[in-house]
C-alpha cells in the first residue's frame, strides 16, 4: 500500500554525512557521479490517451500560454518545432538554433523562450513571432538559464558554477557544485539549483552569491519545479519517488513512490496536479498534491518514451512529447 514516509532534518543531516573521503563534497557518496537517465521504454501496446499528432523527437518542452505556443526541442537536434496549442493538428514552424538546447522555458514575457546552448556556449532569447535570436554569449556550457532579479542566471556544465550575468557580463559566480542542472525561482533574489550528479538541492541567494546549506534529493533527482505553496516537487528517477521540500528552511517534507522510473515532470497550479512520466511503462500519472500526501488523480497510457510532459494552466490540457519521435500527445482534461 501507498504511504507517505515524512523526512525531518535529523535523517536529512545524516543523509549529508555519509559521503566517502577524499570526494570534496558533503553531498557526494562516491568518486565517480552519474547522473539519472530514463528508462528506455518498451513499445507501447496500448493506444495512448488523447490525440498524437505527428512530431519530431523531444527531449524538452516549453509552453507559453499568452501566444498559445508550445515549443519542442531533441537534446540533438537544433531545431525548435513551434505548435499552435488552439490548432496542433496543423502544421508546426520551426527555429533553427545555433546549437541542440538543453534546457528550454518560457520567460514569463508574452512571445518569449529561452535555450540554453552548451555547445555554443551561449543562451538564446528567442522571439516566438519572427523566430530572431538573441545570442547572449556565456562560456563554460550552460545548461539551464532563468531571468530573476533583472539579470540573467545562468547554469555552466563545464565550470560546475552558476554566475549571474547583465547581458553576458558575469557579475558573481557561485562554484562548488557537481552537476548543477535546473534552476528554479524562489522569490526575487533566491534561485534553488537542482545538481544531478550530486542529487542535492542548494539556495542561492544571487544578490549577494551567498549559499545556503544542500540538501540531498534522493537517488538521482532529475527534474523539479515550485508549486504554488512555495515548495520544491522533484522527481527521484533512480529512486522512484516524488519528493516535496520546504524552503524557508530547505527541508524534505514528503516522499512518496512512484513505479515505473519517473522522469518528466509538470505542474498545473490551477488544479494542484503535478503531472509525471512513468518511461519504463509508458504510462503518465497524475497527483494531486494539495493535501497532506499526494492522491493519484489520474493514470494514463502515453506514446513511446515519454521524456518531457507540460501542462497549460489556464485549460489543463497535458502536452507529452516522445523522445523517439512517435508523436506529441495532447491529453484535454
Amino acid at each position: 500500500m501507498r504511504r507517505l514516509v515524512a523526512a525531518c532534518l535529523i535523517a536529512s543531516a545524516v543523509l549529508t554525512g555519509c559521503a566517502t573521503g577524499g570526494t570534496g563534497s558533503p553531498l557526494q557518496v562516491t568518486d565517480t557521479l552519474v547522473a539519472a537517465t530514463p528508462a528506455a521504454s518498451p513499445p507501447a501496446d496500448t493506444a495512448p490517451a488523447g490525440t498524437v499528432v505527428p512530431a519530431p523527437p523531444a527531449d524538452l518542452t516549453a509552453l507559453d500560454p499568452a501566444t498559445h505556443t508550445l515549443a519542442l526541442a531533441g537534446a540533438d537536434r537544433a531545431t525548435l518545432t513551434l505548435f499552435d496549442t488552439e490548432a496542433p493538428q496543423q502544421q508546426p514552424r520551426s527555429i533553427r538554433l545555433p546549437s541542440p538546447a538543453a534546457s528550454l522555458r518560457a520567460t514569463g514575457t508574452a512571445g518569449t523562450l529561452l535555450a540554453a546552448l552548451p555547445a555554443d556556449d551561449a543562451v538564446a532569447k528567442i522571439d516566438i513571432a519572427t523566430g530572431a535570436i538573441d545570442r547572449i554569449p556565456i562560456p563554460g556550457g550552460p545548461v539551464d538559464a532563468l531571468e530573476s532579479g533583472g539579470h540573467l542566471i545562468v547554469a555552466r556544465r563545464d565550470n560546475k558554477d552558476v554566475v549571474v550575468t547583465d547581458h553576458g557580463t558575469i557579475l558573481r559566480t557561485i562554484g562548488g557544485f557537481n552537476g548543477p542542472a535546473r534552476l528554479l525561482r524562489h522569490g526575487r533574489n533566491e534561485i534553488l539549483v537542482l545538481d544531478r550528479l550530486a542529487t542535492s538541492l542548494t539556495p542561492v541567494n544571487t544578490a549577494t552569491g551567498d549559499k545556503g546549506a544542500a540538501l540531498r534529493a534522493g537517488e538521482g533527482a532529475t527534474h523539479a519545479v515550485t508549486d504554488r505553496y512555495g515548495r520544491i516537487l522533484t522527481v527521484d528517477t533512480r529512486g522512484n519517488e516524488l519528493l516535496a521540500f520546504a524552503t524557508d528552511p530547505l527541508i524534505m517534507k514528503q516522499r512518496y513512490p512512484v513505479a515505473g522510473v519517473p522522469f518528466g515532470l509538470a505542474y498545473d497550479p490551477t488544479r494542484n496536479l503535478a503531472w509525471i512520466t512513468l518511461t519504463a511503462r509508458n504510462e503518465l500519472v497524475a497527483y494531486d498534491i494539495a493535501g497532506g500526501q499526494p492522491r493519484e488523480k489520474y493514470r494514463l497510457p502515453t506514446i513511446r518514451q515519454p521524456n518531457t510532459v507540460t501542462v497549460d494552466p489556464h485549460t489543463g490540457t497535458v502536452y507529452v512529447a516522445s523522445a523517439t519521435g512517435t508523436g506529441l500527445q495532447v491529453v484535454m482534461k
